[in-house]
This record gives structure tokens, sequence and C-alpha cells, in this order.
């Protein structure tokens, strides 16, 4: 069974950053394609970026220059790195397995002054 399990949420202020944790679970960590999603209240979940086994990258355009998503393979950790938050950037944020519609518990993160 697949498991995903998010850390480093938090309340932040505008203009801060925050670094989002997902610890994977080895069998399949480097067969897949690992992304983070977000859903704010009442908004549908989007797509915030999303990682190749060989670390090409993909954002949203919400946040492209902004966040920054890695993946360490050796300890089967995927990371978002988040500066510039914005109120907006407020939701709960989940590690997934496209390929496997597998998601995280998730996160929150909340940017406010």
């Amino acid at each position: 069974q697949v498991q995903l399990v998010e850390s480093g949420g938090g309340l932040v202020q505008p203009g801060g950053s925050l670094r989002l944790s997902c610890a994977a679970s080895r069998r399949i960590f480097s067969l897949y394609i690992m992304a983070w999603s977000r859903q704010a209240p009442g908004n549908q979940r989007e797509l915030v970026a999303q990682i190749t086994t060989s670390g090409s990258t993909t954002y949203g355009d919400s946040v492209k220059g902004r966040f920054t998503i890695s993946r360490d393979n050796a300890k089967n950790m995927v990371y978002l790195q988040m500066d510039s938050l914005k109120p907006e950037d407020t939701a709960v944020y989940y590690c997934t397995v496209p390929g496997l519609s597998t998601w995280g518990q998730g996160t929150q993160v909340t940017v406010s002054s």
C-alpha cells in the first residue's frame, strides 16, 4: 500500500517562506512522477507542481517563479519550497502520486498578517 506523509505547513506572513516535505513509500518512490496539489475552501483542487523521476518540473501559473519542487530519491522525499507567499496561497497542500491517484492526508498552509 502506498503511503504519503506531508509535513511543514503552518502560519506565515505575506512575503514569507515555508518548506513542505513529503515522505513516500520506498516501494513506489523511484517509479512515478510526484506532485503537490492544493485545495482552498470553496475551490477545486489544483495542481501546484510536479516532478518526473529524472527531475523535470512543471508548475501551475499562479506559483511560477515563487515555488520550487524537488525530490531526493535516496531519501524517498519530495519537497516544495514556497517563497514570496501570498494570502491566496492559503490552502491544504497535498502530496500526490498522479499515476496512482494517491494522496497524502494534507498539511494546512495559512498566509496571513
